[in-house]
């Protein structure tokens, strides 16, 4: 394996960041959501919208690179309330320190090396730095995958879900949740 590595974005990664997404979304969430949503994700509208974030925040960009390629990319930064609140929608006690990975994903044909875990990791590092005590994120029920990637990390369903509406096709969610303290014990990604 060539050297792997992850380091923040910038400006020059967005169409590279957008182009997995949607890659990653077409051929990994094929059984979640409808053809016509998929055929309808849009890589210069999503690099738009990476750009923005990354130059303007608050979440924070991570990408993982192995060699000169970037295979994969997470964000990251403050939850806001309404992410973070009891299933009842009550503030939780500690909503001012709780972190949202809001995406990480790998590109299949380069997973299982490991770089999942390293972008949570580096992402929890930032969060605990930025004086976060815990991290959320929310992931599709039915992706098995991300969520025993999760659970690996030790972070687990807190007991709240959620349904999106995926173009007429509900989404249930589950958010998922656990300690900043991580390393790359984890396993491989």
């Amino acid at each position: 394996m060539a050297e792997a590595d992850v380091r923040p974005a910038v400006p020059d990664d967005v169409a590279e960041i957008a182009r997995i997404q949607v890659s990653t979304w077409q051929t990994g969430y094929e059984s979640l959501l409808p053809p016509d949503i998929l055929a309808s994700l849009d890589a210069v509208a999503a690099a738009t919208q990476w750009r923005q974030t990354i130059e303007q925040g608050p979440a924070r960009v991570l990408v993982a690179v192995e060699g000169d390629w970037i295979v994969g990319f997470c964000s990251s930064g403050p939850s806001p309330e309404s992410e973070s609140a009891a299933a009842n929608d009550v503030p939780v006690p500690d909503a001012e320190t709780v972190a949202l990975i809001g995406t990480l994903l790998v590109e299949p044909r380069w997973g299982r090396r490991g770089h999942g875990g390293r972008l949570l990791v580096a992402a929890a590092r930032a969060a605990t730095e930025d004086g976060s005590t815990r991290g959320i994120c929310w992931v599709p029920e039915a992706d098995k995958a991300s969520v025993a990637f999760f659970r690996r990390a030790g972070w687990s369903p807190d007991g709240v879900v959620r349904t999106l509406d995926a173009g007429g096709k509900p989404l249930r969610e589950v958010r998922m949740s656990g300690s900043l303290n991580l390393d790359l014990t984890m396993g491989a990604e």
